[in-house]
């Protein structure tokens, strides 16, 4: 007999490869800014200006995601989750392969930035309205004891992503001089982005509806406007949501984008170096979601989330002292258990947050909650890093993580199930 793995393969494979080609399109950018876009895009004023002001742009998405949010999430609850998937995917994939073709600050002056900001804001509203409807399209699909692993499957496009937009960075820089790289090769990732998004579009299109979705418009119509159901009658449980992501943000972005941004900068290692050694530990992150989605249906989805926010808080104590002035051999170790509680931190949250609200207001509440907590660890925090490492605090950087694991703590402590309809 086909596992239910087999039988939905269609399903999670629409879930997971629309979400990695999400996470490429966002990482790509992310890696960009760490490297070349504060010398081509900002004014020359000093170098940690630069990197403030691309750090700035990166975060500007996280801004654009929650308004994203709210306007594909309405439309998920209103009118399905299969079509506002396509519309998600394709915005950001066109926002990503139009950076490819931007001019530089030194070719149009502040047009240049503006344009960036646009784009990036463009890459922000798109990904607000993916990762909530991709993760109801594998837990509405799911055979009962099935839900966390099966919800787990766009979790897995973080990494698969990760390892695209890495490994094509490191490829380049192997292959081309660093003027090279500068003056033209960064763009070839945007590119190819055009690729990916065609891939994730063709197998998105040959899916149905959810099963849960159907029934439960069978019950009763959707809510007219999602977002005031929510706010009115299941804030609660969408903050404990929004603290709920806020360490699996916080841990990827200082584990990735920051940590690449220092070490190159700061520290002065090859940027190859650097990549490859994030590259390899990248693979902690899938290992980290697999035992996490096992052990969430073995187990509870909660519970595991409570273990990788309380690992978060103890990562954090040697987190910054390891990237301050640990070896490499130091670096990579840390950078892996890093990774590796991230996917106890993200895994289980396709298996805890569809339990927190009814069927009808999922997409929005969910994808509200998971966007709202990545302005705070996925925006904030690597600013917040940038302005200690400026201050030659990197050793405190770690602090953050302690806090954000925190605060998820407390989010899944208080979040509780909802009845489900």
């Amino acid at each position: 007999m086909a596992t239910p793995i087999v039988t939905h393969r269609r399903v999670l494979a629409a879930s997971l490869v629309g979400t990695a080609v999400e996470f490429y399109d966002f990482y790509v950018y992310a890696t960009a800014a760490a490297l070349v876009f504060g010398a081509l895009f900002f004014p020359a004023e000093s170098t940690a200006a630069q990197q403030m002001f691309s750090f700035m742009s990166f975060g500007l998405a996280f801004v654009a995601r929650p308004v994203g949010a709210i306007a594909f999430g309405h439309f998920g609850d209103r009118l399905g989750r299969k079509s506002t998937l396509v519309a998600s995917l394709l915005l950001m994939g066109v926002s990503t392969l139009l950076i490819a073709f931007l001019p530089t600050y030194a070719m149009v002056g502040w047009v240049a930035p503006l344009l960036l900001c646009i784009l990036r804001f463009g890459q922000g509203f798109g990904l607000g309205g993916e990762w909530g409807g991709a993760t109801l399209l594998a837990v509405e699909n799911a055979p009962k004891g099935w839900e966390a692993r099966f919800g787990s499957a766009p979790q897995f496009g973080a990494p698969v992503g990760f390892l695209a937009a890495n490994g094509l960075f490191l490829l380049l820089g192997l292959g081309l001089s660093d003027e090279d790289f500068t003056s033209w090769g960064w763009r070839v990732p945007f590119l190819l982005s055009a690729v990916l998004v065609a891939v994730g579009l063709w197998v998105r299109l040959r899916i149905g509806e959810t099963p849960a979705y159907k029934a439960a418009l069978e019950k009763a119509p959707p809510p007219r406007v999602p977002l005031g159901t929510v706010l009115r009658h299941h804030w609660g449980p969408t903050l404990a949501a929004t603290a709920g992501v806020v360490a699996c943000f916080a841990i990827f972005y200082l584990s990735t984008a920051f940590a690449l941004s220092h070490l190159t900068t700061a520290r002065h290692e090859p940027r190859e170096t650097v990549l490859a050694l994030q590259l390899a530990a990248n693979l902690f992150l899938a290992l980290g979601i697999l035992v996490a989605a096992i052990a969430s249906d073995r187990r509870s989805p909660r519970t595991a989330l409570m273990l990788g926010a309380a690992a978060t808080v103890v990562l954090g104590l040697g987190f910054g002292p390891a990237l301050a002035n640990g070896s490499l051999g130091m670096v990579f170790s840390t950078l892996a258990a890093a990774l590796f509680i991230m996917g106890f931190a993200y895994g289980p949250l396709g298996g805890w947050m569809p339990t927190l609200f009814p069927v009808t207001v999922r997409y929005t509440a969910m994808s509200v909650a998971f966007n709202g907590g990545g302005i705070v660890g996925g925006a904030l925090a690597p600013i917040a890093a940038q302005k200690l490492s400026e201050g030659g605090d990197v050793s405190q950087v770690g602090l953050l993580l302690t806090a954000a694991g925190l605060l998820t703590l407390i989010g899944v402590i208080w979040g509780r199930p909802a009845s489900v309809g």
